[in-house]
């Protein structure tokens, strides 16, 4: 994991439409939660990105923005997108380009970490959770950091 405080890896991938998406324009409109996750359609992942659906209004009006990452490609980000409704990006690392910058490739380069980030506007990293199995620590940390901007004011 990426330690608290310093910049977070800049980094180009395919969204779920195939557009390239930057992360620095993704933070263009401000604070971003990044997170990665294994693969479409396996029940925990499904878990999870269920979860940031349920709570995205109000992450959403906490000024922050959920964009997702995993190795499949953006022919299954959509589809998994339209499955379960999600109305985030989810962007397409088939190379693990970003996985490995973020370090969470997983285990001798075998599948994908779980790790949720907090990316502030200028682009640090302000707090980050890996929790592999522990879906629900996830929800968690994205509740924590919502909670967090909405006592402040947004």
């Amino acid at each position: 994991m990426l330690k608290t405080g310093i910049a977070a890896p800049d980094f180009t991938l395919p969204d779920q439409d195939g557009q390239p998406r930057r992360l620095r324009d993704l933070l263009a409109d401000g604070p971003l939660i990044l997170y990665f996750y294994p693969a479409d359609f396996t029940p925990g992942c499904t878990r999870e990105a269920c979860d940031l659906r349920d709570l995205h209004a109000r992450i959403l009006a906490a000024g922050l923005r959920v964009v997702g990452v995993s190795p499949q490609s953006p022919d299954s980000h959509e589809r998994f997108r339209k499955e379960h409704a999600l109305p985030f990006t989810l962007l397409s690392d088939e190379d693990k380009v970003a996985i490995k910058a973020y370090d969470v490739d997983g285990p001798l380069g075998i599948g994908v970490r779980r790790a949720t980030y907090l990316i502030d506007a200028r682009g640090r990293i302000a707090d980050a959770v890996l929790a592999d199995l522990m879906i629900g620590k996830h929800q968690a940390f994205v509740e924590r950091a919502v909670a967090a901007r909405e006592g402040r004011g947004a």
